[in-house]
C-alpha cells in the first residue's frame, strides 16, 4: 500500500517542478524519496487510527478477527486500485481508496448501519470542493502575480519588489503548515506566529537580497523564471515532506490495527505505532515514488496544460494554502485534488484553450470510481478472508 501511496501520490509534490523543468524526473524522484522517508519516520504520527477517519461505528465490531481480516482486505483493495489508476496515470486520492476500502469490508459484516455516512458525505464534499477550490485559489494568484510583475512597465523593477513579497508570504503559509501538518500542532495562531511570519520575513529579506545581487537583467522574463525555479524545488520538497508525515497513516493504519489486536486482543480506536511500522511505511512510499512515481508525474505535471516555473510556484503556494485553510476549518480535503484543480485553474487562467478536456475528463470520472471500486474489491477480499479464515 505504502509503495502504491509513493507511485500515485508523488505527482502531488514534484509534478509541477518537474514539469516546468524545475528539475529533471531523477532528480524529483531522488528529493522525493528522502524527504517522504523523513515526513513518515521522524514525524508521521506516532498514534494512529485502527480505523481510519472514524468511518466505521467499532462498537460494532465485536470479533477481533473481523479487524484483521477487514483491515488486510481494506489495504489490498485500496493497493489493487491504486496500481490500477497509476498504470492509466491517474492521480486519485489515497484516503479516498482506503476509506471505500475500509466501508467495503464493514457493509460486508454488519450491513450499512455501521458507516457513519456523515463521514462519508464529507468525504464526497472534498471529492467537489477540493479541485474547485484550488482551481480557483490558482487562478486569482496566478493573475494577482502576472499582473504585478509582467504586466508592468518596467517588469526588471517590478520583479525585484514583488517576487520577495510573493515567494515571502508562500513561506508564512509554509511555516504555518509545517507547525500544523508535519508537527501535527493543533493551535493556528501560534503556526501563524511561531513558525509562519519569521520565516516569511527571512525569506522575504533573503529573496530580497539575492535579486539585488543576482538578478539577470536583460530579459526580465527569464529572470523572473529563474528566481522561481530555485523556489519551486523548495516548496516541491515541503509538500514531499507533509506528504509523508501525514499519508503514510493511510499505509499504517490498518496494519496498526492488526498489530493491535495481535498483541493487545481487540484494539480501541486509537493505537500507538512502533517505529519500525513508520519506517515500512516511509521505505514503501519511497520506493514507490522511485519505482514508478513518473506515470502520474507526467500526467499533472505536462498533460494538463504547460508549466512554466511561475505557474508551478502558484500552484504549490495554491495548494498549500487552500489545505492549510482545510485543516484549520476540519474540512476533509484531498491534496491530490487540491493539485489537480490548482493545474486547472491555472490553464484557465490562459483561456479554456490552455486544457487539455480528455485528460482533465479522465481525471475526474476516476475521482468518482475510486470509493466504490475500492470498496467492491474490499468487499470481496473481506469475503473470501471470513471463509477460508
Amino acid at each position: 500500500m505504502a509503495w502504491a501511496i509513493g507511485a500515485n501520490d508523488a505527482a502531488n509534490s514534484m509534478s509541477t517542478a518537474v514539469g516546468a523543468k524545475a528539475i529533471t524526473p531523477k532528480q524529483a524522484v531522488i528529493i522525493a524519496g528522502v524527504l517522504e522517508f523523513a515526513g513518515a519516520y521522524f514525524f508521521g504520527k506516532s498514534v494512529t487510527e485502527t480505523i481510519r477517519k472514524g468511518i466505521l461505528d467499532p462498537t460494532m465490531i465485536t470479533e477481533p478477527n473481523v479487524l484483521v481480516y477487514g483491515s488486510v482486505a481494506a489495504l489490498l483493495a485500496a493497493t489493487i486500485w491504486l496500481i490500477i489508476a497509476t498504470k492509466f496515470g491517474l492521480p486519485v486520492s489515497t484516503t479516498h481508496s482506503i476509506i471505500g476500502g475500509i466501508a467495503g469490508y464493514g457493509i460486508v459484516y454488519a450491513g450499512t448501519a455501521i458507516v457513519n455516512w456523515g463521514k462519508m458525505g464529507q468525504v464526497v464534499l472534498s471529492w467537489i470542493l477540493s479541485p474547485i477550490i484550488g482551481a480557483i485559489m490558482a487562478y486569482f494568484i496566478f493573475k494577482a502575480l502576472t499582473k504585478s510583475i509582467f504586466e508592468r512597465k518596467d517588469p526588471v523593477r517590478s520583479a525585484r519588489i514583488w517576487s520577495p513579497f510573493w515567494i515571502g508570504l508562500a513561506f508564512v503559509v509554509i511555516g504555518t503548515m509545517f507547525y500544523i501538518k508535519v508537527l501535527h500542532g493543533k493551535d493556528l495562531k501560534t503556526g501563524v506566529l511561531m513558525y509562519g511570519i519569521p520565516l516569511g520575513v527571512i525569506v522575504f529579506v533573503v529573496t530580497y537580497f539575492l535579486i539585488k545581487l543576482r538578478f539577470p537583467s536583460s530579459d526580465p522574463f527569464i529572470g523572473v523564471e529563474a528566481i522561481f525555479r530555485k523556489v519551486q524545488v523548495i516548496t516541491s520538497g515541503y509538500v514531499a515532506l507533509a506528504h509523508g508525515a501525514n499519508d503514510v497513516a493511510n499505509a499504517i493504519g490498518p496494519v496498526a490495527a492488526v498489530y493491535a489486536v495481535a498483541t493487545m486482543g481487540l484494539g480501541g480506536l486509537l493505537v500507538p505505532v512502533p517505529k519500525w511500522i513508520l519506517a515500512m511505511g516511509g521505505l514503501g512510499i519511497a520506493v514507490g515514488v522511485a519505482t514508478y512515481g513518473y506515470k502520474v508525474m507526467e500526467t499533472v505535471g505536462k498533460k494538463i496544460t504547460e508549466l512554466t516555473n511561475t505557474r508551478g510556484f502558484t500552484i504549490d503556494f495554491s495548494a498549500a494554502t487552500v489545505v492549510l485553510a482545510a485543516s484549520w476549518l476540519g474540512l476533509p480535503i484531498s491534496t491530490t485534488h487540491t493539485v489537480v484543480g490548482a493545474v486547472i485553474g491555472i490553464g484557465l487562467a490562459r483561456g479554456v484553450k490552455a486544457i487539455n478536456k480528455n485528460i482533465v475528463r479522465d481525471i475526474i470520472i476516476s475521482w468518482f470510481v475510486t470509493v466504490p471500486v475500492a470498496g467492491l474489491i474490499s468487499a470481496a477480499i473481506f469475503k473470501f478472508l471470513m471463509m477460508v479464515g
